[in-house]
């Protein structure tokens, strides 16, 4: 498993990685365990928040087989105090923080007009609110420390272009990258970065079970990805440890889209393909 979701390339080269510590919400499965398995390759330390203990624990063992540091912190994201306990946990253990992985989220289909209120709520109390409290807190905790940082959310490329039957995934995300863009500019003075990455079809358990549950909606989402393929999280990891690094000094308030050509292939008129 680990050898599936860590890029080995990361362990190389002057990334900027080794020694710093970030914070990977939802990271007890799919892209955020990717990502903090492959923070921990990279030398980084890692506090892997989310509601399952038991998954958390799983990747922090994980972590520490590919040779990080890793802390678990069980956390409801939808709650402000909960994540200035999780910021201070892990300032607590490792001394400080340098970046964020906001990738905690919720979702499920359902027609707009027939989405009840504790749905839309749900989706975006996670998403939205969520991703503020966390990049609200490890701000402060940057701006205390001086030392300027990293954050970086996980979106979807409908923010900007919608989606039948997301309207509570769209809304929030949307709002996630409105976000990230109104913060890169307050808080560039401070020397803290942040981007998104918008991954398209990846395969986790999580996003399959709630977007394509059938094998006849797997196809269908499948037949819209230029690139033929789903992504494996461990792609998204890797784009992601490159708006994270240092490699990516200069680029903020930036989304990076990866998903295989899928919103660009969106076929209107004639046949596509070669």
């Amino acid at each position: 498993m680990v050898e599936k979701n860590v890029n080995t390339a990361w362990t190389e080269g002057s990334w900027g990685f080794a020694g710093r510590t970030y914070v990977v919400t939802g990271g007890g499965s799919g892209i955020g365990r990717a990502v903090s398995l492959a923070l921990a390759a990279a030398g980084a330390r890692v506090v892997v928040a989310g509601r399952t203990p038991e998954k958390l624990d799983e990747t922090v063992a994980l972590a520490e087989k590919a040779g990080g540091q890793a802390l678990a912190v069980p956390t409801d994201v939808r709650d402000p105090d909960a994540v200035d306990a999780l910021v201070a946990a892990g300032v607590e253990r490792f001394g400080r923080l340098d970046g964020l992985v906001n990738n905690a989220a919720g979702n499920f289909v359902a027609p707009g007009v027939d989405l009840s209120p504790n749905g839309w709520r749900a989706v975006v109390d996670i998403v939205l609110n969520g991703s503020y409290f966390c990049t609200r807190a490890v701000a402060r905790q940057l701006r205390a420390q001086g030392t300027g940082g990293s954050i970086l959310s996980v979106i979807a490329t409908y923010a900007w272009h919608g989606h039948p039957g997301t309207v509570h995934s769209a809304a929030a995300k949307a709002g996630v990258l409105a976000m990230t863009r109104t913060l890169a500019v307050e808080l560039a003075p401070l020397g803290v970065r942040l981007n998104c990455v918008a991954p398209g079809p990846t395969e986790t358990e999580g996003a399959g079970a709630a977007l394509w549950a059938t094998e006849e909606a797997r196809s269908g989402v499948l037949a819209t990805v230029p690139a033929g393929r789903f992504a494996e999280p461990s792609e998204i990891a890797d784009a992601s440890l490159f708006l994270l690094s240092e490699r990516a000094s200069y680029l903020t308030g930036e989304c990076l889209t990866v998903d295989g050509g899928q919103w660009l292939g969106k076929q209107v008129y004639g046949r596509t393909g070669a």
